[in-house]
């Protein structure tokens, strides 16, 4: 039997491209050898492709995140050509992209892909920049009818400050301020004093031109996986108990201090609720493939708040998404069966959209 050639993409700009290398591991380990042949393919903090023969390296070895950073290590060569052979069309039958972050996971890598016209798993360019960028995942969630924290976006050259802003939006301490685009908790900072917000606000926008000014909900952080295209589905949700203040990138990758809890210990109807919320973000962000949904069940009110969504979450040893499915009855092996079949699904429902113009009327 024919294996299907599947790229595994990893590594990235971002400053989550460790965390994307141990997610590309995982992928590659779990996708069953009889039935698929798989391509590392790294991309090294300068945006360029290195050679197969380096990206199978940092595949394989320990914890070398600066083996990344080619001017700094002269012995990581790039690759010759602008598109490497193994993500050239004919050459794979499907992409993977787990490339974590800014240039990842916000519609960029996913332009790039569309471009070649080979198919890829997870979200095209709309849902990946929607899902990536907070501030417009907000004024979508608001217009779609789908509770969520308020909150203002703050950028480099407004001419309102963050101070007035918060004040017109009626927000009270305490605040989060994060970037607009990024992941993994990083440049993310707690306010609790109004004169500790400009500086949090300036930390933020050292990552990403916007700033999302966001309320603090008290309260429990749960999260579901959606699977699918166009009839998504949702697991139960989980539940992450941070170890620190809040779950931020130490907290998640660094202490392992942090619990995750499936299924979470809620009522059946708050199960339902978000199984069914999770579903209607999915599709509210015209999304496919995967998505994980992040909640905060709020204390004392038990609603229901949609935080994030995250269109390319991680398949790390504690990522939620793959744990989450797993504990629906939907081992790795099979869960990525699944991601490549609906890419290859989403390829051929988009093949029949028409690119031409209608036949001029006689």
């Amino acid at each position: 039997m024919t294996r299907t050639r599947v790229a595994v993409l990893f590594g990235g700009r971002s400053v989550e491209r460790e965390v994307s290398r141990i997610s590309a591991r995982t992928i590659a380990g779990a996708l069953d050898p009889s039935r698929y042949e798989v391509l590392p393919v790294a991309v090294g903090e300068d945006g360029r492709f290195l050679s197969a023969a380096e990206s199978g390296k940092l595949l394989a070895d320990g914890p070398v995140p600066d083996r990344f950073r080619r001017a700094e290590s002269p012995s990581v060569p790039p690759s010759e050509a602008l598109v490497p052979r193994e993500i050239a069309p004919g050459r794979v039958d499907v992409i993977f992209p787990i490339i974590h972050g800014t240039t990842g996971e916000d519609g960029v890598l996913q332009g790039f892909l569309e471009t070649l016209g080979v198919p890829y798993v997870g979200a095209g360019v709309a849902g990946s920049a929607v899902g990536m960028d907070k501030a417009l995942f907000k004024a979508l969630m608001r217009d779609a009818g789908i509770p969520t924290p308020r909150s203002v976006a703050v950028g480099t050259s407004d001419s309102v400050s963050a101070r007035e802003r918060v004040a017109a939006a009626g927000l009270e301490m305490p605040l989060f301020v994060k970037p607009s685009n990024g992941g993994s908790s990083v440049g993310v900072t707690k306010v609790k004093r109004m004169e500790d917000l400009d500086a949090a606000v300036a930390a933020a926008l050292q990552y990403d031109e916007r700033a999302l000014v966001e309320e603090g909900i008290d309260g429990r952080e749960l999260e579901c996986a959606v699977l699918g295209n166009d009839s998504p589905r949702a697991t139960i949700p989980g539940e992450v108990v941070p170890g620190h203040e809040f779950y931020d990138y130490d907290d998640k990758y660094r202490d392992d201090k942090a619990k995750l809890l499936i299924p979470a210990p809620v009522p059946e109807s708050v199960v339902k609720e978000a199984k069914a919320l999770a579903e209607h973000v999915f599709r509210a962000c015209h999304l496919s493939g995967m998505a994980r949904v992040d909640f905060f069940l709020e204390k004392g009110t038990d609603r229901l708040l949609v935080n994030e969504v995250n269109t390319l979450p991680g398949f790390t040893s504690i990522s939620m998404y793959p744990k989450l499915w797993e504990a629906s009855g939907l081992p790795l092996p099979r869960l990525l069966d699944e991601l490549i079949r609906l890419a290859l699904e989403r390829r051929d429902r988009r093949s029949r959209l028409k690119t031409h113009p209608p036949a001029e009327l006689s």
